[in-house]
């Protein structure tokens, strides 16, 4: 762990100390029974589940082909794994890790989310450069359009309104806007090499980019379609996870095998956190204590301390985990 300053360390225990406020009204019973882990390991198709608590796996059960993203549902009832090389979905409860339906013809679901309005379930199809729409009426989804988004969509992010959804595309080196009113791509604009992650700040004027074929984080005005600037963050900026205090993010740099913490409203970094074996998706803990990363390279998960960084464990799971999701956990912004 590197921190690069004082200031920076109580930047953070006070980002921590916010995120731990919003969780301070789950039932006592909530907190002394934690919800599993769920760690999607990529290249077996199967997924980790995890002693929260006791940080150890407690079993690993098939799924399938090529787990990379996994969502809740808009009532937090059912968390759904997108496999995208079998083309279908497994639902799963998020407290008791109990399967339940595979849904199947679903093309491709690298990505997956729900819009805010929960209107739409979208998916990116990266290998077959599109992106699907879906209704949902909160019981079944129904294909409501296909849209072509060359070249290999990758992660997906929605304005408030539910009006756009914002998609990189990893091999045209671009990010690209869909109405979901009109169900069409409206324009691209170029960033950085290879973007994977994207956010959107809770201003809801700037889209925070992870451009893993560098070193930076690209920060775009979407409504003028204006890059405003790079946040140097390491080799490799990857994938995204808010803090949960509205401020502060979190960047994972696989190549350079750390996260760095962005504050959204300086642009700049304020820690670094080592993290080995190619660090990629992350989660974080209702109280703000506890931060989840999962290993790709190295087929583990690091848990760190907040806001210290320090290491608490590491843990081997299955090959290249990817997704990872607990249920009493921190906004996602």
């Amino acid at each position: 762990m590197n921190l690069r300053s004082d200031t920076r360390r109580q930047v953070l225990g006070a980002a921590s100390a916010s995120v731990g406020a919003m969780a301070a009204g789950l039932a006592p019973a909530a907190q002394a029974s934690l919800p599993p882990v769920f760690v999607l390991n990529s290249a077996e198709a199967t997924v980790s589940l995890l002693d929260q608590s006791g940080i150890k796996e407690i079993s690993r059960f098939a799924v399938g082909k090529e787990p990379h993203h996994l969502y809740p549902t808009p009532d937090g009832k059912t968390l759904i794994v997108g496999n995208a090389a079998s083309n279908d979905l497994h639902l799963l409860d998020p407290l008791t890790a109990t399967m339940g339906a595979r849904i199947r013809n679903i093309d491709d679901p690298y990505q997956l989310a729900f819009s805010p309005d929960q209107r739409w379930f979208v998916t990116a199809a990266l290998r077959l450069d599109r992106v699907d729409v879906y209704a949902w009426d909160g019981k079944t989804k129904r294909l409501v359009r296909r849209i072509a988004a060359p070249k290999a969509p990758s992660h997906l992010w929605f304005s408030d309104d539910s009006q756009w959804v914002f998609v990189t595309l990893q091999d045209s080196n671009e990010i690209a806007a869909i109405d979901l009113q009109r169900q069409e791509l409206v324009w691209r604009h170029p960033v950085g090499k290879t973007p994977a992650g994207i956010l959107l700040a809770p201003d809801g004027r700037q889209l925070f980019v992870g451009c893993m074929g560098q070193d930076f984080v690209e920060v775009v005005d979407w409504s003028s379609r204006k890059t405003l600037g790079r946040i140097v963050t390491g080799k490799g900026a990857h994938n995204f996870r808010g803090l949960g205090d509205r401020r502060h993010l979190l960047v994972s740099n696989r190549v350079a095998n750390t996260v760095s913490v962005i504050d959204m409203q300086t642009l700049k970094v304020t820690a670094e956190f080592a993290v080995s074996g190619g660090p990629d998706c992350m989660e974080v803990t209702a109280d703000g204590r506890q931060l989840w990363v999962t290993q790709r390279f190295a087929g583990r998960i690091s848990v760190l301390e907040l806001p210290s960084g320090r290491l608490i464990q590491s843990l081997r799971v299955g090959r290249s985990p990817h997704g990872i999701y607990f249920h009493n956990r921190a906004p996602l912004v």
